[in-house]
Formats: C-alpha cells, structure tokens, sequence
C-alpha cells in the first residue's frame, strides 16, 4: 500500500468527527457526489454556505478545510474566523491560488496530491505531443466532414518515435513523462532546477541541461511541467520561442500563465513555432473571441491532466491521508512548505 495512504488507518480518538469544510457538494465547483462517502468516513463535512449562515456555531467544529478546483477561496477574513483550523489540503499538485505565506502566519499547515496526479498528468502530456505530431484533431475533422470526398495523400504528420523531447521540469510527473518517452525511443533532455542522480538520469537516458536555452535549441517537441510560481511566471516568452526550432511543438501540461501567450500567438502565426497543443490556458476557459481559439497549428484541452476516474478518486484519498496526519500529529505525507 503506497506510503501516503498510511494514516488514513489512524482514526482521531474523539467520539465526534473533526469539521472540514468544503465548497459545496456536486456542481462546477464542489466535492465529486462520488467521494463524499469518502469524506464522511472521517469528517462531518461543512459546506461554505452553512459555514456562511451559521458562523458562530461551526467556526468552534471546523478543523480542516479540502480544496477542490481552487475552491473554497482561503483569504484572510476566513483565515481569521476559523481559529481552530489545523490544516488546508488542497486536491491537485499546484498551489499558486494560495497565499503559502498568510496561511502559515496562522500556524496552518498546507498540503497536496503529488502521488495522486503523476501518472494522469503525464498521461496527458503524453496524448497531447502525439495528437499534436500525427495531426489527430485535424484528421479527425477530414474524417468526419460532409466536405470530404477523398483523403488526400500528401496530408502528413510528424514521428515522435526516435524524436528529441525537451522536458523542463524534471519533478514526479516530468520524470514519468520520460519513462514514458522512453519508450518510444525518443533522445530525452532536461532542465531542472537541481539535476537528477545519475542512476534515474540513466534509468530513462535522459540527458540534463544546465542552460535550458540548449534544450530549447535542440527539441523537436518542449514539454512544460513546472510550478507556477514568481520566478515560472510567464516564462517561456518571445525570446523563449525564437529559440525553438521552426518545425518544434511547444506542448504545456503545468499552468498557463507559465507561456505568454501573446507571444504564443505570435509565434504561431508566424512560423516560429510549427504548433502548440496545452491542457491549460490563462484565463480557463479562454474568452471565446481569443486569438488562440483562430489558429489551425494548436491543440488545446480543458485543464483534464488529472480528469480521470482513477486520479481523481486518488486525490481525495491523499487528501484525506494528509488531513488525518496533521490532526494526529503524524508524519505528513505530502506537506507545501511556503519558499
């Protein structure tokens, strides 16, 4: 059984279940309908607008608070009014829509779902370089067209096997993405900010680049699977793309707001790039008339890198495991510490 499920066996020695308070249940926004028996297993949950209505009397019960698809909003004011809360476990890998910092003045601790979200995140990255390369989208629509009387046969995609992938951003899900690459024979190269041991270096055959300018220069196809953070901000930016090479992918699984995407566009449109294909965009979902939404050489998907009935039941679960740790005063399995 993977470590971090470990105190989920641990059951608080309390006759009431700890308050979690939560969105709201089904909907956009809420809890999954599917994993709220999950919950209840260990927590009376508490949603925002019962939490809203009677303040009062729930602020005393709540003790945790599980974020799902960045909701609850955590801003001071309801920081302020939960004065027994221990712990924020936050569904999915990235935390940049939380204040790290203003939480832990608190004394509040903040957790993820590292484990949970590699192997469908890296999935993701893997379908969108490969529906990108052979023209999937495209195809598709040949396929279907009324239009549509024969299959042209100088309609040509692109090989991934034996191609360079550029991976910047070697964490869990990086270096799974290159298992993955391995095993279409492609030349792997990596940035990072620390570079990995030679034995997992060697595991994958993947090559570290210190300068991530080498990487941009050599890669067929530019794989992004960083944090968004301060100093990942719009990071790959025009002089970024006039680096790659004319017939490179630039493919994005981590945050849109690491791509500046107006110089995306650009670069699209004027063959800088040969295509784009993104899981996530900024905003989400991108306003309809978005220069973006025009191009014919991009793929772009509804932020689905951990979509799947299997990851998502999995983050719940590291969720509950890492609530239940901090509430006993266990070891935690997948604890953010504010940089």
């Amino acid at each position: 059984m993977p470590q971090w499920r470990d105190p989920a066996n641990h059951v608080m020695a309390k006759q009431e279940q700890p308050g979690l308070l939560i969105h709201e249940i089904g909907g956009v926004d809420g809890v999954l309908e599917g994993h709220v028996e999950l919950l209840k297993k260990h927590f009376h949950l508490i949603t925002m607008k019962e939490f809203l209505e009677n303040k009062k009397r729930l602020n005393e019960k709540i003790r945790s608070v599980f974020i799902h698809e960045c909701k609850p909003v955590i801003d001071r004011e309801l920081l302020q009014s939960l004065p027994h809360l221990k712990v924020i476990a936050n569904s999915g890998v990235g935390v940049d829509h939380l204040d790290l910092k203003l939480i832990a003045s608190f004394g509040i601790k903040v957790t993820n779902t590292p484990h949970a979200v590699s192997d469908s995140t890296a999935d993701i990255g893997m379908a969108l370089m490969l529906a990108s390369a052979r023209r999937l989208v495209e195809g598709c629509q040949i396929s279907v067209s009324p239009q549509t009387e024969h299959f042209a046969a100088d309609w040509l995609g692109d090989e991934v096997t034996g191609a360079t992938l550029g991976i910047i951003g070697m964490g869990s899900i990086g270096y799974k993405v290159a298992k993955r690459a391995k095993a279409f024979e492609m030349k792997i190269l990596y940035h990072n900010r620390n570079q990995r041991k030679e034995e997992e270096e060697k595991a994958v055959g993947a090559c570290y680049c210190e300068k991530m300018e080498d990487l941009l220069q050599q890669s067929d196809f530019v794989m992004l699977v960083v944090n968004l953070t301060p100093q990942t901000f719009r990071f790959i930016g025009k002089r970024e793309l006039e680096l790659m090479k004319p017939s490179a992918t630039l493919i994005n699984i981590s945050r849109g707001a690491v791509v500046d995407q107006d110089a995306l566009v650009e670069a699209l449109q004027n063959g800088t790039i040969k295509a784009a294909a993104l899981d996530v965009t900024y905003p989400e979902p991108l306003p309809r008339d978005h220069s973006l939404l025009k191009l014919k050489n991009i793929i772009i998907t509804p932020h689905i890198g951990t979509a799947t009935v299997q990851a998502t039941r999995k983050m719940t679960e590291e969720a509950v495991a890492n609530i239940l740790a901090v509430l006993n005063g266990l070891t935690i399995p997948s604890e953010v510490i504010p940089i």
